[in-house]
């Protein structure tokens, strides 16, 4: 059914869930798994352009926890017979959900997976849910864990 499955993943604990099941789902149907992470636009802006060391220190610990977050998907998907072949993705300088989406749509997927923080009531409304904004924004199916 699916063939193309692109995995949101920023290392949580939310999203480790969410890798499990992509991985399982990858597995099951044969398809291509990519996990993609999405590092925010640097938030200090006209800061970087001051002192550009600000802004190479945000991107490289953006960086260092991409390869984290990807580093624990690779391990899920060599856990077990047959292993998912992984392409581990980085998407810089983009809100995450829209990163999300229009990787998406780069890369032909049919499928999203995403874990949720669950966050809910005023703490929702005030930081606002990625997983809600790709849902929203998106024009494949999203599965979204907790």
């Amino acid at each position: 059914m699916f063939k193309n499955i692109l995995l949101a993943t920023d290392g949580s604990a939310a999203s480790e869930h969410a890798a499990k099941l992509a991985v399982s789902l990858a597995r099951v149907h044969g398809a291509a798994l990519t996990a993609l992470y999405v590092s925010d636009p640097y938030p200090y802006l006209g800061v970087g352009e001051v002192n550009p060391m600000g802004y190479q220190a945000y991107s490289a610990a953006a960086q260092q926890l991409a390869a984290q977050a990807h580093a624990q998907v690779e391990t899920l998907c060599k856990a077990e017979s047959p292993a998912i072949a992984l392409q581990a993705r980085l998407v810089e300088d983009v809100a995450a959900a829209s990163g999300i989406v229009e990787s998406a749509k780069e890369l032909g997927c049919d499928l999203i997976v995403m874990g949720s923080h669950g966050r809910t009531g005023i703490v929702r409304l005030m930081l606002g849910s990625v997983a809600t904004k790709v849902v929203a924004e998106s024009s494949i199916p999203v599965l979204v864990t907790r």
